[in-house]
């Protein structure tokens, strides 16, 4: 259920003839199968779910993702992210909801949607959110690159960072990879890409992958705390700090992203076999992954 306990003022005598951005109530039901929104004094929390348990992928929340951080950034009424996920796991796959047969054997449009909507969510994240973020990882999972690309990543003991991408047969070109060769250098995010090589949460912390690892009963709250903190400043300096902030990820997403994914998507449709997930299951169970 949404709540937003936030201010949001009316401008529309001040604009007369203005375009409302779509109001929270609307765009936090329209989204609530993928995330769980509430708002207070102007923070806004996204807890990733699948009925109310954690979070498994599916292609309508991979299509829904770039208008929900743009619908999230459109709202003025929204002056601080968090980011968060539900349960002990950060983001599971499901082979029976992802890759039923080779992408090569789907039908141009649909392969086009593919790639589209990858690109669009990375793109729409770093862009479109002109406010401060804070990420809370609750625990293991893929496509930690969200988490990641937030100004602050928090995350508990249990969590770790991996592109599983290369060891399931393809390339890694969503942006994952894309964030590790920029937060633990080159030579290190070939280690752990080419090994399908998980980063516990501590050494994630020793290389500067995330900000701080917390026990799990303080991890949400210590986010809310560091929110309402940075609310405690101007606006414009909120604005202008993550402007600064964020700047090297847009300029990375702007001049490499695009290669990034088009090498992924070219590696994907080349091949002819299923990408392999389910050989990967018995291996990945225990991190909470599959």
């Amino acid at each position: 259920m949404a709540s937003d306990h936030g201010s949001h003022s009316d401008h529309g005598d001040t604009w007369t003839g203005h375009v409302p951005p779509v109001p929270f109530e609307e765009y936090s039901e329209r989204y609530s199968a993928f995330f769980k929104m509430r708002r207070e004094n102007g923070v806004i929390e996204l807890r990733l779910h699948t009925d109310d348990g954690p979070y498994i992928h599916n292609w309508a929340a991979h299509n829904a993702w770039s208008r929900v951080w743009q619908d999230v950034g459109n709202d003025p009424g929204n002056q601080v992210l968090i980011i968060t996920a539900t349960g002990d796991s950060w983001f599971r796959g499901d082979p029976d909801k992802t890759w039923q047969k080779p992408i090569a054997d789907e039908e141009p449009d649909y392969i086009f949607q593919q790639t589209y909507d990858g690109w669009k969510l990375i793109e729409s994240f770093v862009g479109n959110l002109d406010i401060p973020t804070i990420a809370a990882v609750n625990g293991p999972g893929i496509h930690t690159e969200f988490a990641l690309l937030c100004d602050i990543t928090l995350a508990v003991e249990e969590a770790d960072f991996m592109d599983p991408h290369f060891l399931a047969g393809s390339a890694p070109g969503d942006g994952q990879a894309l964030v590790l060769q920029a937060l633990m250098g080159t030579k290190r995010a070939a280690y752990h890409i080419y090994g399908g090589k998980p980063i516990p949460a501590r050494t994630a912390l020793e290389l500067g992958i995330v900000s701080d690892v917390l026990p799990r009963e303080q991890l949400l709250d210590r986010a809310w705390e560091l929110a309402e903190f940075i609310m405690q400043r101007p606006r414009f300096a909120r604005w202008a700090t993550h402007n600064i902030l964020a700047r090297p990820w847009k300029k990375l997403v702007a001049e490499d992203f695009g290669f990034h994914i088009s090498q992924q998507m070219l590696s994907t449709v080349a091949s002819k076999e299923l990408i392999p997930i389910r050989s990967l299951i018995a291996d990945a169970g225990a991190r909470k992954i599959w």
